[in-house]
């Protein structure tokens, strides 16, 4: 109950700072209030479903499992946004070198890593489905293997989830590019 109870106010926290970040807080509401997807498009431009292999929960190391699928692809192929959303954060880290975290409907996080480079997006702003958010390549801990992205979703109640299984359900249908 303690722990039900540190996050509920953890994301009050964290919805209120967004708020106050956010210039469009209608618009905020309206993504964080609609369901969570049940099917997405491949967000690689070009990549059809078969390119795709359900990689989640291979052993990467000896302590952690893959959380997500990887989409290989050639370097510098534009990774769209599958869904509208709230872009939280663009920046760097170990495991997924250049990152775009990208604050979906149903607050689903979705994870894009390995990035060559970013596209034309700010933090806290809001993209459009197709939006170019950035670049396949292979940074972080994937320096040494072909250009690809790792895809993640992380829903609020479960924690990590497989994109998969969605991405399946969406046919292989590619984002289109967006226009905003």
């Amino acid at each position: 109950m303690k722990k039900l109870i540190a996050s509920l106010m953890l994301l009050g926290l964290f919805l209120g700072a967004v708020l106050l970040a956010v210039p469009h807080p209608r618009e905020l509401y309206s993504l964080i209030t609609a369901d969570e997807p049940s099917a997405l498009p491949v967000p690689v431009q070009g990549v059809s479903l078969g390119a795709i292999a359900d990689t989640w929960g291979s052993p990467r190391g000896s302590d952690r499992e893959h959380k997500g699928v990887d989409i290989f692809a050639k370097r510098g192929t534009p990774v769209l946004a599958p869904v509208r959303g709230l872009v939280l954060d663009i920046g760097q880290n170990r495991l997924g070198g250049n990152i775009v975290r990208l604050l979906g409907p149903g607050l689903q996080v979705h994870y894009f890593a390995h990035l060559d480079r970013f596209g034309p997006v700010k933090e806290y702003e809001f993209v459009q489905r197709g939006d170019v958010i950035g670049y396949v390549g292979n940074t972080g801990n994937a320096k040494d293997t072909p250009p690809h992205l790792h895809y993640g979703i992380y829903a609020y109640r479960q924690g990590a989830i497989n994109p998969y299984p969605l991405l399946m359900a969406g046919g292989g249908k590619p984002v289109s590019l967006g226009m905003g």
